[in-house]
């Protein structure tokens, strides 16, 4: 392989584990910004702070399970149309779906991250000079 593409996988490397490093941040104060607390009857991490894509996750949970109670285990196309929860169902909904997207968001970061550190090993070890194996000839 060429020097060229050894510093170019080096460069792209880089460039991805800063990009996955920056998305990750920009989610978690994007999320605690909005002074979020996993609800004291969730299933997992009840009353810490939604920062993160577990927290973020956990809290998805919970209001889906609020809402069912609210709503009779119906979902807002299954409501009629005049239904007072329609409205709540619809809130629901789209709560649930930011924080699965921020999940989601999470995940992208970390695989950017991991894969932007096996891309600049790559390109370190594509660089280093390969070694003849030794003369095994028998003189």
């Amino acid at each position: 392989m060429s020097r060229l593409a050894s510093i170019s996988a080096v460069v792209v490397g880089i460039v991805m584990v800063i990009a996955g490093i920056v998305t990750w941040v920009v989610i978690t104060n994007t999320l605690s910004g909005q002074k979020i607390t996993v609800s004291d009857d969730a299933g997992c991490l009840a009353g810490d702070e939604v920062n993160g894509p577990f927290s973020a996750f956990c809290q998805a949970e919970v209001i889906d399970k609020h809402t069912q109670e609210i709503t009779g285990g119906l979902t807002y196309a299954e409501l009629d149309q005049d239904d007072p929860n329609r409205a709540t169902a619809m809130d629901s909904a789209f709560l649930q779906a930011s924080l699965f997207t921020s999940v989601v968001a999470y995940g992208v970061a970390a695989l950017a991250f991991v894969l932007g550190i096996v891309l600049t090993l790559l390109g370190f070890a594509l660089r280093s000079p390969v070694r003849a194996p030794p003369d095994t000839a028998a003189t």
